[in-house]
């Protein structure tokens, strides 16, 4: 056992030695290496100071070199700016005799962009000279071709406003005005649709306003500009003016030759000719459409009196054309201004827009607001002459310009206040003479005509509807077009003025109901102190029946009454319910009447009617007496009542028919009861009218060619 560990240390150590001398030889030969390479790194190291010094030998032999030639360069340079800036300062003195020709030509001899870069040379000549040489000749001259030029651009800038500007067609403004019944939403762009300048000329402008605010500092040309476009805009508007009469008047004559030939005092209302374009809302055809509905409610027949006259409605005609000739100039005016605010962008700076565009402005928008003064005045004295019919022609004018009022405060913004006022007093104005306008209709209502003059001249002699009955409802007919402005003028300038930031649809509405009730009332209370008027106390309720029944039923057709229920629930059956109590008191002409046949007066016994009974001779009398009594009252009451007149056929029609009810039945007993008796020879003498006769005798009332 000791031999074997033996052994396995001897194996043991010779292993080790063995590693051992391994790793001596792998000693050995990393020594080796190390020397070879520290003998390259002394090699290496003496390369690279040989190296060393070789450069910086080089660069002592060219930093000298590089020296000079930078130094050669810089001079070369000095020499080339030398030179370029002899050449410059050479020509600033050679500027004056090289550009002058052209300058003296202006811009018009050759194009705009090459006189501008002339006017450049000369620009920065004087520059140079007021630098360099502030006192000297050349300065002096450079000055007075620079104003030379100056002042040939400013004559250009006018020339080219005063041979492109031109006014704008009336055609084109109307139909700008025509593409939409309303008016374009605020803001919109109207200059895509209204060009007035070319691109090139507005270019043109540009340019020449963009060196005059840079390097002329001048603002003369913002004048000349103002000027030329003010002219424009104001024979635009004029032209338009003119145009629309032009062609309303002849459309107007020739309607007027066609009066004689209608049956409505509406025929032959003005119409545009349809190759002349015209507002779709035209005031004067809604006019016509309703004078025209408001007069087939009479259907006057033959040998009746027909109220008003042909003078009156040529006349309202006329202030109808004038009230559309406003309305148009306003959206016209409102187009034209958008139109040239957009215009002006980039042709006037823009710190100086509104003034310029304040100045453009000026003169159409006076001119404009003096011919609504006008109106106003017109309106009032037709209040004073108690033409209310005229003066309704001022409400399409508010109601317009309360629509268009927000675009025009829209496009006055930043003008000075005076001019942003204009309109807000005009329509102040306009609304204040409305309101007192209604208010004076209402008072002229109640003392419409006295009682005397109305016994001899102004009352119809047949009872058919009077004149100021249908002149009110025509007015309130009218009135309802434009309900919500005349609401808003009794609110703001009635007795308790109401802030204009208080009123609304409903309020307007409201007051206009309001309004128009006390018109009605006080209608109703001056027909009735009219009715008073008749001798005859049948023409009484027949005069109130016509009346009443017209009112009712234009309020009825127009949707008046609508309105009117808004403020009142029963004014529909006020109206019929005094129908009724007329058609009542009617009823009672025809008590002379029954009177005799209905024997009031010594009436015979039914027992002394029978056939086989002889009569005495005072029965016979009594008889004949009440046969003689009813046709004498019968013929009379025929011969009166024929002349009455009740223009609408469905009135005549119906009182006829209650006519016929009241009667026949009663005159048929009468009949029936002593047409078998013997109480005369002569039956034709007293027995005159069969029941069936008198039926057809009440058929011919309310008739005069019967």
């Amino acid at each position: 056992m000791i031999d074997g560990m033996m052994d396995d240390i001897a194996d043991l150590k010779h292993d080790i030695d063995k590693k051992l001398e391994r790793e001596e030889n792998n000693l050995s030969l990393l020594r080796q290496c190390l020397s070879r390479y520290d003998t390259n790194t002394t090699s290496m190291i003496g390369i690279l100071n040989s190296f060393e010094e070789r450069l910086e030998n080089l660069e002592k032999t060219i930093i000298p070199v590089y020296n000079e030639t930078e130094n050669l360069r810089r001079r070369q340079e000095n020499i080339e700016k030398t030179m370029h800036t002899l050449d410059t300062v050479l020509s600033y003195y050679h500027t004056a005799k090289d550009v002058e020709p052209t300058i003296k030509e202006g811009p018009a001899a050759s194009d705009l962009e090459t006189y501008m870069s002339y006017l450049e040379k000369v620009l920065k000549a004087k520059k140079y000279f007021e630098v360099s040489s502030p006192n000297s000749k050349e300065l002096k001259e450079i000055e007075r071709i620079y104003e030379d030029g100056k002042d040939a651009l400013q004559h250009e800038f006018r020339s080219l406003l005063n041979r492109h500007g031109r006014p704008v067609p009336a055609i084109v403004i109307l139909d700008l005005l025509n593409t939409d019944e309303e008016l374009p939403p605020i803001g919109t762009d109207t200059d895509l649709a209204l060009q007035q300048l070319s691109e090139k000329v507005t270019e043109d402008l540009r340019l020449i306003s963009k060196w005059l605010t840079e390097n002329g500092r001048s603002t003369d040309f913002i004048r000349f500009y103002t000027q030329a476009r003010s002219t424009m805009l104001s024979r635009s508007l004029a032209g338009l003016k003119e145009h629309l009469k032009s062609s309303s008047v002849g459309s107007y004559n020739t309607s007027q030759l066609s009066f004689g030939n209608q049956n409505s005092p509406a025929a032959g209302k003005f119409r545009a000719p349809k190759e002349v374009p015209a507002r779709k809302s035209m005031n004067m055809k809604k006019f016509a459409k309703m004078t025209k509905k408001a007069s087939s409610l009479l259907q006057l027949e033959p040998g009746h009196r027909r109220q008003g006259s042909y003078p009156d409605l040529i006349k309202e005609e006329s202030a109808d054309l004038e009230t559309d000739l406003y309305i148009s100039e306003l959206s016209a005016l409102l187009r034209l201004m958008q139109s040239e605010a957009h215009l002006m962008k980039g042709i006037i700076p823009e710190k100086h827009q509104r003034t310029a565009f304040d100045n453009i402005i000026q003169q159409a928008l006076e001119s404009l607001v003096s011919e609504g003064e006008l109106l106003a005045t017109a309106a009032r004295k037709n209040v004073a002459k108690h033409d209310f019919a005229a003066v309704l022609s001022i409400f399409p004018i508010v109601q317009h310009l309360r629509a268009v009022k927000p675009e025009f405060d829209l496009i006055l913004e930043g003008c000075q206040a005076p001019t942003r006022a204009k309109l807000t007093s005009l329509l102040s104005l306009l609304d204040n003479t409305g309101a007192k306008a209604l208010e004076e209709f209402t008072d002229s209502i109640r003392q419409f005509y006295n009682v005397q003059n109305d016994k001899s001249a102004n009352m119809p002699k047949d009872g058919t509807v009077h004149q100021l009955a249908n002149q009110t409802m025509i007015f309130l007919e009218q009135l309802f077009e434009y309900g919500e402005a005349a609401g808003a003028m009794l609110l703001m300038h009635g007795e308790k003025a109401t802030p204009s930031a208080a009123i609304n649809s409903d309020n307007c509405r409201n007051k206009v109901a309001d309004y128009m009730t006390r018109v009605l009332s006080a209608l109703g209370l001056n027909l009735s102190n009219k009715a008073e008027t008749y001798g005859d106390p049948a023409l009484r309720p027949v005069f109130m029946l016509n009346n009443l029944n017209y009112i009712y039923k234009t309020l009825a057709r127009s949707g008046l009454l609508d309105l009117l229920r808004v403020w009142n629930k029963e004014i529909g059956q006020f109206y019929q319910s005094q129908i009724v109590e007329q058609k009542r008191i009617y009823s009672e002409s025809w008590s002379k009447a029954l009177h005799y046949i209905l024997e009031m007066d010594k009436p015979i016994s039914q027992q002394r009617t029978q056939e086989h009974v002889k009569l005495k001779d005072k029965e016979r009398q009594n008889i004949k007496d009440k046969f003689t009594g009813f046709n004498k009252e019968l013929d009379e009451i025929y011969k009166v009542q024929k002349t009455y007149a009740m223009p609408d056929s469905e009135l005549r029609a119906t009182l006829i028919a209650e006519n016929k009810e009241y009667m026949v039945p009663r005159y048929t007993l009468f009949f029936t009861k002593y047409n078998n008796l013997n109480f005369t020879k002569n039956r034709g003498k007293y027995i005159k009218y069969q029941p069936s006769d008198v039926s057809t005798l009440l058929e011919k009332f309310f008739d005069a060619s019967a």
